[in-house]
């Protein structure tokens, strides 16, 4: 929210530093995101006052003004279309600056098609306060000609941008910004005087509430006769402009000076296009309305609208239709001001992405007692701008709906325990008193206890806690002297069959990986690419597309993290994320609201580029499928059990180049080369290798087991064998281990061979067999005979011959 300084002031009454009235509003939980000056860019800028207008001898677009200062009376040649005998408009005096786009411009004598001229009339553009270029800035009439424009209209303000957390909807106003100012200064909070307005006819039109869950209450009144020609006054219009809005019409205007003023929105009809009465009722099947900003919105039952006789004329809390809108033509207004759900405007304005200052507010809670006063202000300002006769106020009801007001109490023995420091007894009391929390104290001592009611305008006061946090940033989170907890925390044990995920995160970095951390919330197209088998969990109120969905394996945060990588010109990577994952679970269905998920975590990582860092010591090479098995094979011997791998039948890896991990039988992941496809359709380099492990089954460790070192010699065979092409390595070296046992303690593949004296579809494997015995040293015949047995195995389970 964006406000004047000055404007706070008035009510606050303080008249502290810009600086420190910002850190005071950040230190109470009023978090300031920034400060814009207002202080312009112009000087020697007075009030002039035009007293005669004679036409241009040699020009017809321009007129000879006669302008009096005060102290004197000028000439100026003005063009502008609104100059007027009587008028008081901005006067820059000969030598007077101006901000123009390239810089300083300063205002001299000049001569204007053969007339004299000292000095110029300013529109607001040319002051640099507003856009509006095609008129003079007209100053009101209580402005002395010759005073200073920066004091007359008091421009040395600041607008204070804040950025309130969705508990504090009673802080989106002057009102109660000046709350919890003049608390925090101990000053008093004086506001403007609202008195009723007593109805000037017998003007009525009737309203009537369906939902009176949605719509509690609801005011309206007839304000006949006005003249919206009229321009709102300079002051309204500067303070609208302070903070951030621009004017728009009188009628308008008066609805957001209220909304500014007070944190009730309201809105104003053209009564004559509105027929029948008003009514507050669901939206209907087949109903649409065409709203201010020019959407359509097709209603339906959920949806709370105002209606009339002819249909719906306004979304409750949200926003108004174009065919009961204010225009220049309305004589006749009907003043619409209620208190709506919050549940129900916040459904609505996110479900239509209609973000709107009033829904804003509502969504928040706004004051349920604010309404009758808000009507008689914007009653008042209309008559004193646009004139009119106004009308009775009609009001619908249903009390059983408004909300109630909350008792909450607070010991002080918990107050003491969650600050950590005794709070005196009679500044707690001040600080309810000054909040409009009504206290009451029972008890004294250590049980003392005090019993509040939440007042109209804070709907976040639930708890006993809530007592302690309004205390607490009121007294001040500075006051409060800082220490270091003392807690008795006991040493953890290490879990002897378990693996710390920190050791497999030290080991990937001391094989040059870089730890990645992505978001859990993914593009459900890339989810879709990387896990087509999947249908992911998608998110109710993403904060974007690119996050809309849950991720279901690890390979969419390291995928994006490699595009962000090369995209800066990186030419070799290594990442690697250890994080949760989430698929449904077997009863999970998209019609759920809270479905069945089942969480994993996994590690993964992503490889490209070279395998070395350039260098002029060997030839540059690219990283491959041995690459990444090698470290993965790093992995998981952490653990101390058997790997092994298996051809993948992966349609997210190439299938020529993927594997399926697994550990003493069990699946423990996957790894491979991206495949082609889907290195295209992710807009990737080709080449680019990934890993993915379940973290719950590397980190599963074998019992330790100590087995005496043999002393006597191993020996070395070494078998050329040809088998078909579809035997894989780790079938050769499960039969040679079964056949041979214990005495099989090293098992290598060191050849490969196809070619030239192997039959097409076959392969030559070289393979190196350590033999030793525990005990004694093995004979040759002995060898043989282990060899053969071996050879024999090989050729009876998977058809392998000796080349």
């Amino acid at each position: 929210m964006k406000f004047s300084e000055q404007w706070l002031k008035r009510w606050a009454g303080v008249s502290i530093p810009t600086e420190e009235l910002c850190e005071q509003l950040t230190n109470a939980g009023l978090e300031v995101d920034g400060v814009e000056s207002h202080r312009p860019a112009f000087s020697g800028v007075v009030v002039g006052r035009v007293s005669a207008v004679e036409p241009h001898p040699n020009a017809a677009n321009l007129r000879v003004c006669r302008v009096e200062t005060g102290s004197e009376t000028v000439q100026v040649v003005c063009g502008a279309p609104n100059a007027r005998v009587g008028g008081k408009y901005p006067l820059a005096t000969v030598g007077a600056k101006l901000a123009a786009e390239d810089g300083t411009r300063e205002i001299g004598q000049a001569t204007l098609r053969g007339v004299a001229s000292s000095g110029m009339l300013c529109s607001e553009a040319e002051l640099g306060l507003g856009s509006d270029a095609s008129g003079l800035l007209e100053l009101p009439c209580s402005f002395a000609p010759g005073q200073d424009l920066r004091a007359a209209m008091q421009l040395d303000d600041a607008t204070i941008d804040l950025d309130l957390t969705p508990n504090r909807g009673d802080c989106l106003s002057i009102r109660g910004l000046a709350r919890e100012v003049g608390l925090l200064n101990d000053v008093p909070v004086s506001p403007p005087p609202i008195a009723p307005v007593p109805p000037s006819s017998d003007a009525e039109f009737p309203v009537a509430i369906e939902n009176y869950a949605g719509c509690p209450r609801y005011l309206g009144r007839v304000i006949a006769d006005v003249d919206t020609s009229r321009a709102a006054p300079l002051w309204l219009r500067e303070r609208l402009r302070r903070c951030g809005l621009r004017s728009i019409d009188p009628v308008v205007d008066v609805t957001n000076y209220v909304l500014l003023e007070l944190g009730q929105p309201m809105h104003a009809f053209d009564l004559d296009q509105l027929h029948g009465g008003i009514v507050v009722r669901d939206g209907r099947p087949g109903e649409s309305i065409a709203l201010l900003d020019g959407r359509r919105i097709d209603a339906d039952e959920t949806m709370l609208l105002i209606t009339d006789a002819h249909g719906p004329v306004a979304i409750a809390g949200v926003m108004g239709g174009q065919r009961s809108g204010v225009s220049p033509t309305t004589r006749n207004v009907f003043l619409e001001c209620a208190f709506f759900s919050p549940q129900t405007v916040a459904a609505t304005a996110r479900r239509f992405d209609l973000h709107t200052d009033a829904a804003h507010r509502y969504e928040r809670g706004v004051d349920w007692q604010l309404q009758a006063q808000a009507v008689d202000r914007a009653t008042a300002l209309l008559l004193d701008i646009v004139g009119g006769k106004a009308g009775r106020v009609v009001e619908a009801v249903g009390e059983s709906h408004l909300p109630s007001p909350r008792t909450v109490r607070l010991r002080k023995a918990r107050l003491r325990r969650l600050v950590g420091e005794t709070i005196p007894d009679a500044e707690v009391l001040r600080i309810f008193e000054r909040l409009e929390l009504s206290p009451s104290v029972s008890g004294s001592g250590d049980d003392l206890v005090w019993t509040v009611q939440s007042p109209s305008h804070r709907f976040d006061i639930e708890r006993e806690e809530d007592l302690v946090e309004e205390v607490l940033r009121i007294h001040g989170y500075n006051a409060v002297a800082s220490r270091v907890p003392a807690a008795a925390l006991a040493l953890g044990a290490p879990a002897a069959t378990e693996l710390p995920t920190t050791r497999l995160a030290d080991a990937l970095v001391d094989l040059g990986y870089s730890e990645a951390v992505a978001y859990s919330f993914v593009d459900p197209k890339v989810a879709d690419i990387l896990d087509p088998n999947e249908n992911a969990l998608r998110v109710v109120n993403p904060i974007s597309s690119e996050h809309a969905a849950m991720r279901t394996n690890i390979l969419p945060g390291l995928v994006a993290a490699l595009r962000a990588n090369l995209a800066r010109q990186a030419d070799r990577l290594r990442l690697f994320e250890i994080g949760q994952c989430f698929r449904r679970g077997p009863s999970g269905s998209e019609q759920e609201l809270e479905p069945d998920l089942e969480q994993r975590v996994l590690c993964g990582g992503i490889l490209f580029g070279g395998r070395d860092d350039e260098s002029w010591a060997h030839e540059a090479q690219a990283v491959d499928f041995f690459d990444l098995k090698g470290d993965v094979e790093r992995l998981l011997a952490l653990g101390g059990k058997q790997a092994s791998f298996a051809r993948a039948d992966d349609a997210v890896l190439h299938p020529g180049q993927s594997a399926i991990a697994t550990l003493d039988g069990e699946p423990a992941g996957r790894l491979g080369r991206l495949h082609p496809e889907v290195e295209a359709a992710l807009d990737l380099p080709p080449g680019v290798f990934v890993f993915e492990l379940d973290v719950a089954v590397i980190s599963a460790m074998r019992p330790r087991s100590h087995v005496p070192l043999s002393r006597h010699p191993a020996v070395r065979r070494d078998l050329a064998i040809v088998v078909a092409d579809s035997v894989d390595a780790a079938q050769v070296e499960d039969v040679v281990r079964r056949s041979l046992g214990e005495l099989a303690t090293d098992f290598r593949i060191f050849d490969v061979y196809r070619g030239e004296g192997v039959a097409e579809g076959k392969k030559s494997i070289a393979v190196a067999i350590h033999l030793q015995h525990p005990e004694r040293t093995l004979t040759e015949a002995e060898i043989r005979d282990h060899v053969d047995r071996a050879v024999a195995a090989l050729g009876s389970e998977l058809g392998a011959r000796l080349r």
